[in-house]
This record gives C-alpha cells, sequence and structure tokens, in this order.
C-alpha cells in the first residue's frame, strides 16, 4: 500500500514538472507567449503496469499553473484504488519560479486528506483536512520551512539548473505539506534515451533525498533506500529549457516512470 501511494505521489509531481519545465514558447520577436499542455506518463513496478497520470497546464511569461491526477492502474488496482490530485500556481520573477500555493488531494479506499499550502513571507506552511494525529517527531519549523518550495516547483528548479554552467548542482529544499527534505543533485552524464514520446540525447541528473524534520519513526526512509537517488533523464526543449522524460529509482522495488505522450501549442 505504501509503496502504492508514494508511487502515485512521484507519477503527480513528475508529470506536473513537465509542465513546469517550459516555461513558454517565444515567437519570432522574442517575446514569450502563453503555453497549453496535456501530458501522460506511465509508472510500472518489475516491469508490471501500476499507475498512470494526467495533466493539464498553462504558462505565461510570469506565471504558471499546472494540475494532475494520478491513479493506480494495472496490478496495482488489485489492491488499492488510490487517486491524487495536485494543483500549483506560482510566479516566474527574474527567470525563477515562486510557488504561491499548492494542494495535494489523496483519497486511499475510504481515507480522504486534502493537504492544501501557501508560502507568505516565504514560509510555506500547511492545513491538512482531516488533520495529521502528528506532525512528526520532529515537526518542521518556520526555520526549517523558510525558503521551502513544493514538489512540483522543485522540478522546474531542477530544469532551470540545466542551464547553468554546472548543469545539475545544488540542493533544492522541498516541503510537501508535512515532510520537509532536501534533493541534492548530482550530474551523472549524458545517454540517449527512447520513450514512447521522445527520444534523443538527455542529460541525466540524480537528485538524492535527505529527509529533514516532519517524520515520524516510521515513516523515516530507510538508511539502504537513501543511497539511491531518483534518476531523472531531461530533454533539451527548442527554447533552451528540459523536460523529465524518464524517471527511476532503485530504492524498494525500484520505480520506472516515462512520458508517453505530449502536446504543447502556443497561444
Amino acid at each position: 500500500m505504501r509503496l502504492i501511494t508514494r508511487l502515485a505521489a512521484a507519477l503527480s509531481a513528475a508529470a506536473v514538472s513537465l509542465a513546469l519545465c517550459a516555461p513558454g514558447f517565444a515567437n519570432a520577436t522574442g517575446t514569450a507567449q502563453d503555453l497549453t499542455l496535456s501530458a501522460r506518463y506511465s509508472g510500472s513496478v518489475l516491469a508490471i503496469p501500476v499507475g498512470r497520470v494526467e495533466l493539464t497546464a498553462h504558462l505565461a511569461e510570469d506565471s504558471y499553473s499546472a494540475s494532475a491526477t494520478a491513479i493506480a492502474t494495472g496490478l496495482a488496482a488489485l489492491f488499492t484504488d488510490v487517486r491524487i490530485d495536485s494543483t500549483v500556481s506560482g510566479a516566474i520573477t527574474r527567470g525563477r519560479a515562486r510557488p504561491l500555493s499548492y494542494a495535494h488531494d489523496e483519497r486511499t479506499g475510504r481515507k480522504h486528506r486534502r493537504i492544501d499550502m501557501s508560502f507568505e513571507n516565504s514560509i510555506a506552511r500547511a492545513t491538512a483536512m482531516p488533520n495529521f494525529s502528528t506532525w512528526g517527531d520532529p515537526p518542521a519549523t518556520d526555520s526549517d520551512r523558510a525558503g521551502a518550495i513544493d514538489p512540483m516547483t522543485a522540478v522546474l528548479m531542477l530544469s532551470q539548473s540545466m542551464t547553468g554552467q554546472r548543469e545539475c548542482s545544488g540542493i533544492l529544499p522541498v516541503f510537501d505539506g508535512r515532510h520537509r527534505y532536501n534533493l541534492r543533485l548530482q550530474a551523472r552524464g549524458r545517454e540517449r534515451v527512447r520513450t514512447p514520446a521522445w527520444q534523443g540525447e538527455a542529460i541525466v541528473c540524480d537528485a538524492y533525498y535527505e529527509p529533514i524534520s516532519g517524520y515520524t519513526e516510521r515513516q523515516r526512509p530507510n538508511p539502504r533506500d537513501l543511497r539511491h537517488p531518483l534518476t531523472l533523464w531531461l530533454a533539451p526543449l527548442d527554447n533552451g529549457h528540459h523536460l523529465p522524460v524518464r524517471l527511476q529509482t532503485r530504492a524498494g522495488f525500484g520505480v520506472l516512470i516515462e512520458l508517453n505522450s505530449l502536446e504543447m501549442s502556443a497561444a
């Protein structure tokens, strides 16, 4: 059950990150145009299909918004009916993403919880309905959450790290509404990759998960799993930005997520 829930969350973040990795097309005069995007990812464990995500997104020169739905499919659907709906909206200031609101609505069987996040004064704050019985030991403090971003915006900032002199480097501070963690980026090089929706040479980037606060003893990741990064294959777009076309981790049973379809249109 926990594996499928984590997979669905990863699928949702990956799909929306696809939208966020393209801040907009430029027309002949160099002016950014609004972009409407739809895409689909699929996830598998040991080559067995277990989940999919569908998303819609709208991006402008100075703002972004997106929504995604992740559901269990195939073998996983026999054990759980997980559905996760996620939304994000934010501003793009001087080329950097700044989240304004993030929401995460998760249904697992008869259980249902919604998390809403705001970022006033650059401090990520969350409310949950119903409330958690515990926010972790220790919970994430205001200091922990200062400057933290949501999981969807994190991958947009990952994409932006591809355009500088040191691609895939640095640390991203992330808060998902309960857990505060870092993603430590490390470049692996370039590889040719083929998915149903894209093929060619991609930048390969490892993101190492580093838990900070907000975890119970049961939720804290196994140290053996933390040795395995989330590996992302980022494909270049014509406008100089990048999008993740494949994601894989060998932690746990191992999960593979691939881009299956992509449609983009400029306004």
